[in-house]
């Protein structure tokens, strides 16, 4: 799940170098923790926070199949 984050954040941001995806296991539900450089925040979040959006949608949709709750926080 945490490599599937990095695959769909990296490609969005000016500095890819800068994202680290830390993962909290807790029991049926995982937290994936989104740190982004200040300046590529923006870019993540998107307009009205569409993109953020976007990006949960589809970690969600792999986790539903894996049978796993899957929070996502940009931080």
């Amino acid at each position: 799940m945490k490599e599937l984050l990095m695959t769909v954040v990296r490609p969005l941001v000016s500095n890819p170098e800068a994202v680290v995806v830390s993962q909290i296991d807790q029991g049926n539900t995982l937290v994936l923790e989104l740190k982004v450089a200040p300046d590529d925040m923006g870019k993540v979040i998107g307009k009205q926070g569409r993109r953020a959006q976007a990006i949960r949608a589809i970690i969600k949709a792999r986790a539903t199949r894996q049978g796993k709750r899957v929070v996502v926080d940009i931080v």
